[in-house]
């Protein structure tokens, strides 16, 4: 549909390209009949009218436009016109066969036009042998390589955007399942632990409980909310809703509440000024954080876990250690993708990271990000 929407557009372009091969054939047909000693009669330039004009339904017909114009061209010939414009019709008609329709089919089309045109040698009104048939062949095979290069070009062309706008889905595709599995995973890792810890109290101490309860129902809702917000942005359907702040470095608190909830004590230490990062930074350092706390979440056993941040020119670092159970001691092979996926939001922006035991015993994740001021 949008191909012959375009070609629909293209028409008006046609119909003035029919005009002036109309204009060059009227005002050419005679002189080139002087420049090679043949009379141009009367009846040399309504052939010329047919085959110009018909050059206007090239895009939507160009099958037909070439039957038209190789019958025109034909009886031209045949009647002993000199050789002229008219051919330019014909090298029009032929290029928009091999541009328009398939190889295999422009190429039926193309050899019963040169046939057609062949005619007018073996008959005895051309000049015979090769120096009747080379004129001939030309004007065939010319246009005829011009239109099937130029398809395949469009062709190739078409297939590389296709190809591009796939891979183009594909990383986002790829994006949204990692912000989802960041965002639902670490709120759902905290909600569990909570839980436990409600199921575990709620017969002797129905008190802390209560506590336990209210801290699932504040991580759901924070997580829901930065769900929405997260699919808000992908989808940009709707503008985000500006009172739900973007996912950064500045909600450590909220997390640091989170994992108290949920029995892993958090500290967090800075080092350096803290200052405004380019949005991609902070929401891949943001989530380097709440991945490597899932983790915790997850993994480490009864243990702490401290975050640090430093503020560098041109750089911010983040390591979140624990004291938990170290690498060893953690599932050989992690069902998810959250390491895999640190690793690419960081490496992705040009900084490094690494993940393995800590020097003092645990776990430690450790991210590099480089950074540009923003003003």
């Amino acid at each position: 549909m949008d191909r012959e929407r375009r070609d629909r557009a293209r028409w008006p372009l046609d119909g003035l390209l029919a005009l002036a091969l109309l204009a060059i054939g009227l005002a050419g047909t005679a002189p080139a009949g002087l420049n090679q000693g043949v009379h141009a009669g009367s009846g040399a330039y309504p052939l010329v009218v047919v085959a110009a004009l018909a050059v206007a339904g090239r895009r939507r017909w160009p099958s037909a436009t070439l039957a038209v114009v190789t019958v025109a061209a034909t009886a031209y010939l045949m009647l002993g016109y000199p050789y002229g414009p008219i051919l330019l019709s014909f090298f029009v008609a032929v290029y928009a066969v091999a541009a328009h329709r398939p190889v295999r089919d422009a190429a039926v089309i193309a050899a019963v036009s040169l046939a057609a045109l062949m005619v007018y040698v073996f008959v005895g009104v051309g000049p015979p042998g090769p120096a009747g048939l080379m004129p001939v062949a030309a004007w065939v095979a010319v246009p005829f390589a011009v239109g099937v290069t130029v398809r395949l070009s469009r062709e190739g062309a078409a297939r590389s955007r296709a190809d591009e706008a796939r891979r183009l889905a594909d990383a986002e595709r790829l994006r949204v399942a990692r912000e989802v599995h960041d965002v639902v995973g670490h709120g759902l890792a905290a909600i569990h632990l909570q839980a436990e810890i409600a199921l575990h109290l709620l017969a002797r101490r129905p008190e802390q409980a209560e506590a336990a309860l209210t801290a699932i129902s504040r991580t759901s809702q924070e997580a829901l909310d930065e769900l929405r917000v997260t699919l808000t942005v992908v989808r940009r359907e709707e503008s985000v809703d500006e009172r739900a702040p973007a996912p950064g470095l500045g909600q450590l608190p909220q997390l640091r509440d989170r994992l108290a909830g949920a029995g892993v004590p958090l500290t967090v230490e800075v080092a350096g000024v803290p200052r405004a990062l380019p949005a991609a930074v902070d929401l891949a350092a943001y989530r380097v954080v709440q991945e490597a706390l899932t983790n915790v979440l997850r993994h480490a056993g009864p243990a702490t876990a401290a975050v640090r941040l430093g503020y560098a020119p041109g750089q911010v670092t983040v390591e979140v250690t624990d004291t938990g159970r170290g690498p060893s001691a953690r599932p050989a092979r992690p069902t998810g993708s959250g390491l895999a996926g640190m690793r690419e939001r960081v490496t992705a922006l040009g900084g490094t990271f690494s993940a393995g035991a800590a020097p003092a015993g645990g776990f430690r994740v450790h991210a590099t990000l480089p950074t540009r001021e923003v003003t």
